[in-house]
């Protein structure tokens, strides 16, 4: 199952709701206690990293396992954010580069997520395929824009915080598969060995011809890899 947080694809876009990385947190728990789920697969790729990995801590007798695809939590030495992500969460310049973004009819943020999200993906065909359809999100009203603004603020201080998870993440005793694409060159594969060590239960597979979107590139690999995924026992 697969559901958009608050302010992104289908899922209603509030005005004025503080668009965080904790709040994220609650959109997902409502989903899960909502469906009733008592056990779940938690499958994070890029920012879901945050929220994925905070309900797992909080809550990881209800979870059989957690996967993360080419994603981030933490300060790690190797993270580095892409260029679009840094223009719009440092502090010094997040505001000219929204200003910046907006111009035109925000024909200057659509050439930047192009060429930023475009590179994301190994394929130029499977790119040009789907860059439109995530791109539709923007284009439509009411925007997605808002909350990409509001979370790219919010990144810096959540992957500051998330420093003082790191105990409850090595005491984490459910399984953990680590996929990455090797050849990211943001949420690395230093980052990928950063969360092995972390995860004292997990495994690692660094998919070497696959970029960011790891599940685009190498589809049926990562198939194959969530469904051998070992459970936990149901606590």
């Amino acid at each position: 199952m697969t559901f958009d947080f608050l302010g992104w694809g289908a899922s209603d876009k509030p005005a004025g709701y503080p668009y965080t990385a904790a709040n994220q947190v609650g959109d997902l728990d409502a989903v899960i206690e909502q469906l009733k789920l008592e056990q779940v697969v938690l499958v994070a790729h890029d920012a879901s990293g945050p929220p994925a990995i905070d309900w797992a801590l909080a809550h990881p007798d209800r979870v059989a396992a957690l996967v993360l695809l080419n994603t981030y939590y933490s300060a790690m030495p190797t993270l580095r954010p892409p260029e679009a992500i840094w223009l719009f969460s440092q502090p010094r310049v997040r505001a000219v580069a929204r200003f910046v973004s907006t111009l035109f009819h925000n024909f200057v943020f659509r050439k930047m997520y192009w060429w930023q999200v475009g590179g994301f993906m190994r394929d130029a065909e499977v790119s040009a395929e789907l860059l439109p359809l995530l791109y539709h999100q923007f284009a439509v009203t009411p925007s997605a824009q808002t909350d990409f603004f509001s979370l790219n603020e919010d990144l810096p201080s959540t992957v500051q915080d998330r420093a003082r998870m790191l105990q409850q993440m090595k005491a984490f005793g459910r399984p953990v598969r680590i996929i990455f694409g090797a050849k990211d060159r943001y949420l690395n594969t230093g980052v990928a060995q950063r969360f092995h060590e972390l995860f004292p239960t997990s495994d690692l597979f660094l998919i070497s011809d696959a970029n960011h979107f790891v599940q685009i590139d190498e589809p049926e690999e990562v198939a194959h890899l969530l469904l051998s995924l070992p459970l936990a026992d149901h606590a």
